[in-house]
């Protein structure tokens, strides 16, 4: 397919979104299988001009003065791919397969259009309610974590001390252009590429297959670090989900100890026997009903609620989430992390710690959050993470912290997905 056939596909696409306000990869998928004939990089390429139109979507429909699927996708090429409005009409000149090209209204407004002049949460390409909470997030340099928010995300992955290592996994991958991630230490990246180039598929890796490696951003790495599990100890992995952070904990772990990992979704849980058994993993015990955690309660070390949250620190991977938010899912999901953590608090033992993450930015799900908690359970303590941080990872990226001792990763802090960890320990 030649541009304009990519360009026409990927209005469709966003088109099928906005009409059906679907996940994005669905919309995707369904696109493809009604196209077959369309080859991998030609999909590839649709899915980067929707996603790309996706993260900064507001912006786009500023500048061309159009809100349209064609205008935002047009503004794609345009503002993100580096193509001027003279080679892009060059570039669908005559392809029968490509969209009517932009209107001279909606080119005399990409041309004459300043995005200073729009409203805050246009430049920042989020939703105009969110923008208090962002503010309060990271005060004065609020815009510039928003703008990083929609730009375009790496390939993480960690390397499974189990059995590799990273730089082993690194030399495996070097034709993907895998290199050592800058803080996690078994991190490894593999850069986002520009315009229509794609990510490999990692996954069809025979390293993959051999389990000496796992897809997980480094924000996701870190925080399981800051968990700091040790060998010998009880662990419960109470909101384990896909086992990401059951995983790396494990891996620190040496596999000697106890990680319990629990999920109340079934469905969610699911994935983590298959990634278990490829990761040789042998110290984690997988339940799906809470009755089985019973004797485990005043036992564990150490309780890491990975708690259900809106997910706005994984909007550059999952732009079409950020549109579909609202102020009562953000109040669902307080109510289920307020829960999630009552709960979790009966399985800490005396000495022990609760560790609370959400891959959220907002105050709401995390340092306020933690404050409601410790307001209702004063035998918990919130400690300092800031000297534990710098510990382990240096200066070199520095999280914003706040009053109850929890740390906020965004991309434009510390280059990973937006993450919260709080630490809260039962004082003997």
């Amino acid at each position: 397919m030649r541009l304009g056939g990519r360009l026409s596909g990927a209005i469709e696409v966003l088109a099928d979104i906005e009409a059906r306000r679907r996940p994005v990869a669905d919309a995707l998928k369904d696109w493809g299988l009604a196209h077959r004939f369309a080859g991998s990089g030609d999909r590839s390429a649709i899915g980067n001009i929707v996603y790309d139109a996706l993260r900064m979507k507001l912006s786009h429909a500023y500048l061309l003065d159009d809100d349209s699927p064609a205008a935002i996708a047009h503004a794609v090429l345009l503002r993100q791919w580096g193509h001027s409005p003279e080679e892009l009409a060059a570039a669908l000149e005559g392809d029968s397969f490509a969209p009517a090209p932009l209107t001279d209204t909606q080119l005399s407004a990409y041309r004459s259009r300043n995005l200073a002049d729009a409203p805050l949460s246009v430049q920042g390409d989020i939703p105009d309610w969110v923008e208090p909470s962002l503010q309060l997030a990271f005060g004065e340099g609020w815009l510039a974590q928003a703008k990083a928010l929609c730009e375009r995300p790496s390939l993480d992955l960690r390397a499974n001390t189990l059995k590799s290592s990273r730089d082993k996994v690194v030399k495996a991958l070097e034709r993907s252009g895998a290199e050592a991630a800058p803080l996690a230490p078994q991190g490894i990246r593999i850069p986002p590429g520009t315009g229509p180039s794609r990510l490999p598929n990692v996954t069809a890796e025979l390293a993959f297959q051999k389990g000496w490696f796992e897809v997980q951003d480094e924000g996701s790495q870190l925080v399981a670090e800051l968990a700091e599990a040790a060998e010998g100890e009880k662990v419960l992995d109470f909101c384990a989900g896909g086992g990401g952070k059951t995983l790396a904990m494990a891996a620190s772990m040496n596999n000697k100890g106890q990680v319990h990992a629990f999920d109340a979704d079934r469905k969610r849980l699911a994935p983590i026997i298959e990634r278990l058994k490829r990761a040789g993993t042998h110290n984690v015990q997988v339940h799906d009903r809470a009755q089985a955690l019973q004797a485990l309660e005043g036992k564990m070390d150490k309780v890491l609620v990975d708690a259900p949250c809106t997910g706005t620190g994984t909007w550059r991977r999952r732009p079409d989430t950020k549109w579909r938010l609202t102020a009562r899912n953000l109040q669902e999901r307080v109510d289920q992390q307020a829960e999630a953590l009552a709960e979790a608090a009966r399985y800490v033992r005396v000495g022990g710690a609760l560790l609370y993450v959400t891959c959220s930015v907002l105050p709401e799900e995390n340092q306020d959050q933690i404050a409601a908690f410790l307001a209702r359970h004063p035998d918990f303590a919130a400690v300092d993470m800031m000297p534990r941080w710098q510990a382990r990872f240096g200066e070199t990226a520095t999280p914003v912290t706040n009053g109850t001792g929890g740390i906020t990763l965004s991309p434009a802090l510390t280059g990973t997905d937006g993450f919260f960890f709080a630490r809260l320990e039962r004082p003997a």
